[in-house]
């Protein structure tokens, strides 16, 4: 008979906050744990070894067990946390607009994920971002239009599930239409609810009916349909999406670490709020899981006893989980070598406006903001990827605040990455291009930056390391052969 305690554990995807995972995770696999979620923090300091350092010594241990990542493409990688993405992200192959395409990225990043052993991908996200003034995702969003996200996200869902990987629409309701991170505090969709439904949710209907076999919440308010924030929303999690979009797969919560999951509740008070709203399986967060899971635990089985989780709501969660562990342990590879998909996608989208430059050598001045919690500190830009292709006549990395830039004689390119409106990137550019109009911008961010008429512009669409050296092929007039993964 299973315990209260192996009950809870099942339902639970903690991580072990670093590059080694010590022993904790061995006992709690042996008690039911439904398994592991990988982070940039566990993953970085591996310099690409995950296979051998990390996953397989965890599905040795217990081959059943759920091991989950988040690996979107362009700027959200987990698996190449070390060096950046071999693939295009979201925002880039909305903007190709081949959902073939899109579907052939899934099927290559399945493939690597079955190599690296990792059966559960925390993507697609499916958030509709209606435009720059609402810049939260970014580059995570395929689009503004809810008919092309939906049409893209299914095609990125069926290239990992064909192959036994399964993957994750998020973030219901839709994080898109919102101004604030929700690492941080919490963001609140304030359209009404006709809005939502015409516009958030069309692309979560759509992947609920193309089979995805997990769905994870936002944390998010959309208060024209609940005071609760969606996580803790019955009216959303059961009602919605259970009851009218028809979704009968696991229901995963976003991190509990986040601010607004666990600010006033707790780990405990999060996780048995999640599962009565009708969550199935708690992301914890990339910090100390041993610790987490020994809290939550005594916190769910207090609430188990009382009453007010029931054990039946439990069960439930837990027999879902089940169900997706069986499902995605029987992956199964492609065939065909997809290695190279990625920079024939990043090639499509990268999109020169102005007259073509001339290929040469390149002095490189790169405007560097802070990472975002969401991206990391995966490597991105254009210095190394340009300086492999011989285009690199010198380089200068520019962070916010620094004084300003000598600039040689020769041809110039200026690489930014603005990820919302008006940022420090804006004035800094503005003054190089006014000394050196004749510079070529290469703009790797969601929001364009703004630029005189007749400034030559690449546009990447992301910063994933295939996004760069697309860019740095053009720029220096040799290609790569197969996929950039050393660049």
């Amino acid at each position: 008979m299973v315990s209260y305690a192996e009950l809870v554990n099942s339902c639970l995807l903690p991580s072990y906050g670093g590059a080694d995972p010590g022993d904790w995770w061995k006992r709690e696999l042996d008690n039911g744990l439904a398994g592991l979620v990988l982070f940039g923090a566990d993953l970085g300091p591996l310099n690409g070894e995950v296979g051998a350092l990390a996953t397989g010594k965890l599905r040795a241990h217990r081959p059943d067990m759920i091991i989950a990542l988040d690996e979107e493409g362009g700027d959200i990688t987990r698996a190449e946390y070390h060096r950046g993405s071999n693939y295009p992200g979201n925002l880039a192959l909305g903007a190709v607009d081949d959902p073939a395409l899109t579907g052939a990225v899934a099927e290559a990043i399945a493939a690597d994920l079955i190599d690296l052993g990792v059966s559960v991908n925390l993507a697609p996200s499916v958030d509709v971002c209606p435009g720059a003034h609402l810049p939260v995702l970014g580059t995570r969003s395929f689009h503004a239009d809810p008919a092309r996200v939906a049409e893209h996200a299914c095609a990125f869902v069926d290239g990992l599930q064909k192959h036994g990987v399964a993957a994750t629409a998020k973030h219901f309701p839709g994080l898109g239409s919102t101004s604030t991170d929700s690492h941080f505090a919490l963001p609140s969709v304030d359209d009404p609810e006709e809005v939502l439904r015409a516009r958030d949710l069309v692309p979560f209907a759509a992947t609920v009916r193309a089979g995805v076999r997990a769905v994870m919440t936002g944390h998010v308010l959309a208060a024209a349909v609940d005071s609760t924030p969606a996580t803790f929303s019955r009216r959303f999690v059961t009602d919605i999406l259970r009851g009218e979009l028809g979704f009968g797969g696991v229901v995963i919560s976003d991190a509990l670490d986040m601010e607004p999951a666990r600010a006033g509740r707790g780990f405990a008070g999060a996780a048995v709020r999640a599962w009565q709203a009708g969550v199935d399986l708690m992301i914890l967060g990339p910090r100390d899981g041993e610790r987490i899971c020994a809290e939550i635990r005594e916190g769910a089985l207090a609430a188990i006893e009382d009453g007010t989780l029931p054990l039946a709501r439990l069960e439930e969660a837990a027999g879902r989980v089940a169900d997706l562990r069986k499902w995605s342990g029987e992956p199964r590879r492609p065939a065909a070598d997809l290695s190279g998909t990625g920079i024939v996608a990043a090639r499509r989208a990268l999109a020169v406006r102005g007259e073509p430059p001339a290929p040469g050598r390149w002095f490189v001045v790169e405007l560097r903001p802070e990472p975002s919690i969401s991206c990391g500190t995966v490597p991105w830009g254009l210095i190394k990827p340009l300086t492999r292709l011989g285009g690199v006549s010198g380089a200068i990395e520019v962070p916010e605040g620094a004084a300003g830039v000598e600039l040689p004689d020769g041809p110039v390119v200026v690489v930014v990455r603005a990820d919302s409106e008006r940022t420090w990137q804006d004035e800094a550019l503005a003054r190089i291009l006014r000394r050196r109009p004749d510079a070529v911008v290469v703009d790797m961010g969601y929001c364009d930056v703004p630029v005189p008429p007749g400034t030559v512009v690449l546009k990447t669409f992301g910063a994933g390391l295939v996004n760069a050296v697309a860019a740095s092929e053009l720029l220096s007039g040799r290609r790569t052969a197969g996929a950039p993964r050393d660049c």
